[in-house]
């Protein structure tokens, strides 16, 4: 019945009771390989012999582990260095002599009472990792947040410029268009070819003036444009280098050792490239960075 049990279920029987009648094992002798129930045990527990030269354990199914492959010895020791079940021949001939050794129940009780305490260290670590991988989380999205509403906001603001300025125009330019109109229909309405002919040239200028007119176009030139061209540059730059510090950033989020967010500040900076080492180049004006860790690839950029 035994034999259908899972193995960390199965009952070690005792090997020295009869087939018909095999009680369960109370201790297994590493020397003998045997395992015994509570009375075969007896002659191991009041032999003195027996009691100092062969060590018990707790039932165990023994797969022929017990012995040394090298020495073909008993397994009497755990080399606490190597991690691993010695024979006396190892423990004090070959390569584990001044190793730290220790019997099975010694380094059974030390190693079970390390394993609970790096238990109890890691169920603290986990929870001060969830707290700390919280607040950094919140951390992040903050700054990423700002940093990508900044941009938003410059884009908009941009756009907006731009768009209220040209429809402005092009709403100007639309009054041209709606005046031809305007005369065609009154010139199409009238009867009369004197009158008629007396109003063509007006409907003529007015036609042409509509004709003239690009809807594509941007600004008229002059004074207001220039100055909206100006204004959308300055901005424009400003948009470009927070969209470029943003971009840094995401950089170094995703892989800090290789890529690092440049920042400075300061329009008329000039580099020099003799001052560059390894891993550093420069653009043809002279006023931008480049900075891989790896030859090659381009990590981040400084744009002063």
């Amino acid at each position: 019945m035994s034999d259908n049990l899972p193995k960390d279920l199965q009952v070690i029987l005792c090997d020295m009771c009869t087939e018909e009648d095999r009680k369960p094992a109370r201790k297994t002798c590493m020397k003998c390989e045997i395992s015994m129930c509570v009375q075969h045990l007896q002659i191991h527990l009041t032999t003195p012999v027996l009691l100092q030269t062969h060590p018990l354990t707790e039932p165990m199914a023994l797969c022929g582990t017990t012995k040394c492959s090298q020495h073909g010895k008993l397994l009497e020791y755990y080399c606490l260095d190597d991690m691993t079940c010695v024979c006396v021949s190892c423990a004090i001939e070959d390569q584990h002599r001044l190793h730290n050794m220790k019997t099975f129940s010694t380094a059974h009780k030390e190693l079970m009472e390390k394993l609970n305490a790096e238990q109890q260290a890691l169920l603290t670590k986990t929870d001060d990792v969830n707290v700390s991988l919280e607040k950094w989380e919140k951390s992040v999205r903050e700054k990423m947040s700002r940093s990508s509403l900044r941009l938003v906001e410059a884009v908009t603001s941009l756009r907006d410029i731009a768009l209220t300025s040209v429809q402005s125009s092009v709403s100007a330019r639309m009054v041209a268009i709606k005046t031809s109109k305007s005369s065609m229909q009154e010139a199409q309405k009238e009867k009369d070819t004197f009158r008629f002919l007396q109003m063509y040239s007006q409907v003529h200028q007015d036609l042409e003036k509509a004709k003239a007119v690009d809807l594509r176009k941007g600004l008229e030139p002059g004074s207001d444009r220039d100055k909206l061209v100006q204004e959308i540059r300055e901005n424009g730059e400003k948009m470009v280098k927070q969209a470029s510090h943003f971009w840094g950033s995401l950089l170094t989020l995703v892989d800090p050792e290789n890529c690092q967010e440049l920042i400075v500040t300061g329009s008329d900076l000039i580099f020099d490239p003799q001052i560059f080492g390894p891993g550093i180049s420069l653009s043809e004006d002279k006023r931008k960075v480049f900075y891989s860790s790896t030859p090659g690839q381009c990590t981040a950029t400084l744009d002063p």
